[in-house]
Parts: C-alpha cells; structure tokens; sequence
C-alpha cells in the first residue's frame, strides 16, 4: 500500500481545510518545497498536490509550485484542483505532474473526462469520487449533486478507469478515522480497481487497517500536520510493507 501525503496549496502556503467549511483554514510554516522533500527523505515516492485556488476558480492556478516541487525532488507528484480543459492537463503535466486526480470535469463533461483516459492512458489518469451521504460532491466540495457515487464509479470503471481517489467528506479532517465499510464496499464491487483512500486517518493503525481491506494506497494530511502520524512512524511503517 502507498503512503500518500496531500500537499494543498493556498496563496502559496501550505493549509488544511476541514470538510466542506473552507471559511476555516489552518495555515502550516512548512513552504512546500521543504515538506516535500522531507517526505521524500522518509521514503515516500508520491504525494497529492491539491491546488485549491483552481478547484475554487476552474482552472489550474498554482503550476509554479508544481513546477518548484517536481524540479526539486525526484516525487511522483499527482496533481489535481482545476483541471476543466485540455489546456489545464496540458499545464499540469509540463509543469512535473506524474499523473492527475480530476473530479468535477467527470460530472460535467463525461466525454473529455473519458478521452483524457484515452489519450493519456489509464496510468496518468485518477478518478476523483468525493462523497458526502452517499453523492458526488465537486469544486472544491462545494457543489452537490444527485449522482450516485457507486454509479459515477461504474460509470468509469467500465470505460477502462483503473485509479480512483475517493474521500468521505464527513471524515476528512476529522481524525475520527476513514470510512472502512465505504471502502470494504468499492473494492469489493470493483475488483481491479487501484483504490486510494482519503479522510479521517488518525493514526498507523489507519494505515495498517487500510492495508489489510486492500487499498491501494492512503492519502493523509491532518494527521501528519497535527503530529497524529511523525516521520519516524512513516519510515516504520515503510519499512515493514
């Protein structure tokens, strides 16, 4: 299982946002470059770079820390926060991205979404399935839908879709920890889905339970900034997979 931590930028900084209230944000010291390194220090191949001003606008807006993050480490930086246009995945992947999570084009525009798959290939590009009581939520989460997430899933999974990043947005930031059952049932209803789970990991016996459901890997960001989950327990947990 992956150990991904989420990286989300804002006016350059590094914050945390908890749920759907994006009034209230916690704003890290850390500058991204510095946190990214020190991840990649500790073993870590990948992280989530979330930028949350082109989520907020519609386009993809922080390419320069992209840029700064990809030039300075040798991470798999997987981007996502504005992608709308073939222009805006163009920018994301010169400017470092290894791959790209994009969620509210693949409500309003399901043909891009499944050219993207297509073009790109099923390795560059993730489905992002973010839920709240049950629907798709999009644009930062701060647009509902109707959709069905098991159906918007299927949807894409019998298009070809390998990789899906989904988070129960009820948990996210919580650290009241993930929604096992939530998981337990995309997996099992999507057997050869690469499945990354998201909110709510407060602690290694997270990860360790995550593991054993079979996700492909964890995305992680409050627990690491609150000191829940330190260096020292990634590289054991590391060490142990």
């Amino acid at each position: 299982m992956l150990l991904v931590p989420s990286i989300s930028i804002l006016n350059g900084k590094i914050v945390r946002l908890t749920g759907t209230d994006h009034d209230k944000e916690t704003i890290y010291k850390d500058s991204p470059i510095d946190l990214a390194k020190k991840f990649e220090d500790h073993g870590i191949e990948r992280i989530h770079l979330v930028d949350l001003e082109g989520a907020r606008a519609g386009k993809i807006i922080n390419y320069h820390i992209l840029e700064l993050v990809a030039g300075y480490t040798n991470l798999d930086i997987n981007f996502t926060g504005g992608l709308h246009t073939d222009g805006d995945i163009t920018k994301a992947f010169e400017s470092g991205a290894e791959s790209i999570t994009a969620s509210t084009i693949s409500v309003y525009n399901k043909e891009l979404f499944k050219d993207w798959i297509m073009s790109y290939g099923r390795e560059k590009i993730a489905l992002g399935a973010d839920v709240l009581n049950g629907n798709i939520r999009v644009g930062g989460w701060q647009k509902e839908t109707k959709i069905d997430l098991f159906s918007h899933i299927d949807y894409y999974y019998s298009r070809g879709l390998k990789y899906l990043k989904t988070t129960d947005i009820s948990k996210d930031g919580t650290l009241e920890g993930p929604s096992y059952k939530l998981y337990e049932e995309i997996i099992k209803k999507f057997p050869n889905l690469h499945v990354f789970a998201s909110g709510g990991v407060r602690n290694i016996a997270d990860f360790e339970k995550l593991n054993d459901l079979g996700v492909h890997g964890v995305v992680f960001g409050k627990a690491f900034y609150e000191n829940k989950i330190t260096l020292n327990d990634i590289d054991q947990f590391i060490v142990k997979m």
